[in-house]
């Protein structure tokens, strides 16, 4: 359809195509007697859009601001530097994480395809889709399950008295201690079993050692209400025990939330996210306020901010700064790619881009002042050093935090905000990586599972990953759920984006996709130079900086005083080599598909094909790429009268003239 607001009228533009007035007339005319239903309708009517600009950034702010955002950011900023840390980061970002971002939204944005169908553009790299799916795959079963401890702190803090409170409890070991050391710490002592505290100088030299031994093995009841209350953890990954029958009902409870959310496609999904992108920061602003009040507060700031400048020297800061604005963002997991694929071919991808990644960032800082002004305040009731309370990943969410929390007044009302923010947050990540595997598949099969068997597709991805996740519900699924989270999205991920980025840069051609961007924006993504370089060279030559470091610094996986064995080590890499692998397994299986030389089948499937481009016929004609034959890739509107009033403007637009009836048409920015 030739929509009035992408178009306008132009004399004496030699390099516009010429469209005859009265065909353009005859579609206005009959566009403004049924605009009332059109502007309900959306633009791709087969696929969907989003119902609006703000739904599309809320998601990406949802699928972005993650789990990692608030309880591994912080604490990377304090070990690395304090505020000297924000300068690695903020280069990072600028070179690396926006580029990443922009990327994935502009190429899912043009061709309305998710993260397989879309390498069109170069079948014969269409393992690294593959490779995105599998990694979404592994993700989003592990990652439902931090949302169903969630569902448990939840349910467990809807009681008068925390359970984690004290050392009472028939989970709790001789090593709890729910005492206060603060006083004793004070003077240098330690405390004994029957809380007594003894000064070194007073106190023989074996007895002394066996009161060390025993702050050693101590445990605040918090860190055992979690390890052997919720996960009645086991001794390693080769015990895993039985389900834990609460753990799988909680992970089937998030899962039915969100296969509800997500059951009619971005549509539910789009109201979602009003709720699960903007509820966490009330949540972090409420807690932000009541720490500020707390003693120890400032403790907590200062060693958060403060700036430890000899730090930018060390090659592990900056290799922690890349690896984390690469992976808060989460590109490479084919998240952002099938967002942007649900929006309007002329939105601002650009804008939307910046606002995000640059959001993100600033939330992630945000985070850490109610992180560790809650650690500062540990610390103080605790009569010890930040340094020795904090932590990050689960240890922080369902073990430091639980136990600060519970040391408030009305505590129980503090740790529901707590988890219901982690619900969200974890809830809102686990949305787009679901709807990242059922949207792979319904792209791979539109005529078959677009439309009414969308929500069956939805169901068995939902139910398959359910039942995978529970082993995760077992005594040593912590373990299993640390292997994975190691390894599935981490070396995978960094190969697969550095595949993506070289071959759009360098085989598509940069140029060409500048200039795809162009055609969508109106106008160049500002300064057109500064992507070209940062696409071709610096983001690539980044992301294997990033990995080499990785490479370099890997040590055996543990988990407290755990360290896993070999063969799980060696899994490890095999979930993460599984999805790498189906690049060229992909690429193979391609090339036996087609006759002829092995050389000229590679050159076709190096080559975009025919249907490679936007979706819609008006947008091809504006690109200039071959129009669908293809009935199942609509038009813009659905009625037949408008489908001949399409192609006849297709047809008008192979030829030129001469006469002065006919017009010119050029294209603007509807934004």
């Amino acid at each position: 359809m030739v929509h009035k607001d992408h178009y306008e009228t132009v004399k004496g533009d030699e390099d516009a195509p010429w469209i005859k007035e009265s065909t353009i007339k005859m579609v206005d005319s009959e566009r403004n007697a049924l605009d009332p239903v059109i502007v309900k309708r959306d633009e791709n009517i087969e696929r969907g859009n989003w119902s609006n600009k703000l739904e599309f950034i809320l998601s990406c702010f949802s699928y972005a601001v993650g789990l990692g955002t608030i309880w591994r950011f912080p604490y990377l900023c304090y070990r690395n530097g304090g505020g000297a840390f924000l300068i690695p980061y903020a280069i990072m970002y600028v070179f690396a994480g926006l580029p990443l971002f922009f990327f994935e939204l502009s190429f899912g944005q043009y061709a309305s395809e998710g993260p397989v169908s879309i390498w069109k553009v170069a079948p014969f790299f269409q393992g690294i889709g593959y490779a995105m799916f599998l990694i979404s795959f592994f993700i989003g079963i592990y990652y439902n399950m931090v949302v169903a401890w969630s569902f448990r702190y939840l349910f467990a803090s809807m009681a008068a008295v925390l359970p984690w409170t004290s050392c009472d409890n028939v989970w709790n070991t001789k090593n709890c201690r729910d005492f206060d050391l603060k006083n004793c710490t004070l003077i240098n002592g330690l405390v004994d079993s029957d809380r007594s505290c003894h000064i070194k100088s007073e106190t023989n030299a074996s007895f002394w050692n066996e009161l060390e031994s025993m702050k050693n093995a101590s445990r605040l009841p918090a860190d055992e209400y979690f390890h052997h209350r919720v996960l009645h953890i086991s001794t390693g990954i080769h015990d895993l025990g039985p389900i834990n029958w609460e753990l799988a009902l909680c992970l089937l409870l998030a899962w039915v939330c969100v296969f509800l959310v997500l059951l009619r496609g971005i549509k539910t999904f789009g109201k979602a996210v009003y709720f699960t992108a903007l509820f966490p920061y009330l949540i972090l602003t409420i807690l932000l306020i009541r720490s500020a009040t707390l003693p120890g507060f400032v403790d907590g700031i200062m060693f958060y901010l403060t700036p430890q400048w000899s730090k930018l020297t060390e090659a592990s800061v900056w290799g922690d700064a890349a690896m984390q604005i690469f992976f808060s963002l989460s590109p490479c997991w084919g998240g952002l790619i099938t967002l942007a694929s649900y929006n309007r071919f002329h939105n601002n991808c650009f804008r939307d881009a910046v606002i995000v990644a640059t959001g993100n960032v600033l939330t992630a800082f945000f985070a850490g002042f109610v992180i560790f002004g809650i650690i500062g305040f540990m610390a103080f009731e605790l009569g010890t050093t930040v340094d020795q309370v904090a932590t990050q990943g689960a240890g922080l969410a369902f073990a430091v935090y639980p136990e600060a929390v519970a040391r408030l007044p009305i505590a129980p009302l503090w740790s529901i905000l707590f988890f219901v923010m982690l619900l969200t947050l974890g809830l809102g990540t686990q949305f787009t990586v679901l709807e990242t595997v059922v949207t792979t598949i319904v792209d791979l099969w539109p005529h078959k599972l677009r439309g009414k068997n969308h929500k069956w597709v939805l169901l068995a991805c939902a139910t398959v990953m359910f039942l995978l996740g529970l082993v995760m519900c077992t005594n040593g699924g912590m373990y299993v759920l640390q292997l994975i989270d190691t390894y599935a999205a981490t070396f995978s991920a960094l190969i697969i984006g550095m595949a993506e980025v070289c071959v759009i840069s360098w085989h598509y051609g940069i140029d060409r996709f500048l200039d795809d961007i162009k055609m969508m924006l109106g106008h160049d993504a500002p300064p057109r130079w500064y992507w070209r370089f940062v696409w071709k060279f610096f983001t690539p030559i980044i992301i294997v900086a990033i990995l080499i470091f990785t490479l370099v610094d890997f040590k055996t996986l543990t988990y407290g005083n755990y360290t896993y064995p070999m063969e799980a080590t060696i899994l490890g890499f095999f979930i993460a080599l599984s999805s790498v692998a189906m690049v060229p397994i992909v690429a193979t299986y391609k090339i036996f598909q087609l006759d002829g030389p092995i050389a000229e089948r590679i050159r076709i499937l190096l080559q975009p094909t025919s249907d490679w481009g936007p979706a819609l016929q008006v947008h091809r004609i504006e690109c200039g790429a071959p129009t669908h034959t293809d009935s199942q890739v609509p038009l813009t509107l659905p009625n037949d009268k408008f489908d001949e009033l399409e192609l006849e403007l297709a047809t008008v637009l192979e030829h030129d003239s001469e006469n002065d009836n006919w017009i010119n048409m050029k294209p603007t920015n509807p934004n």
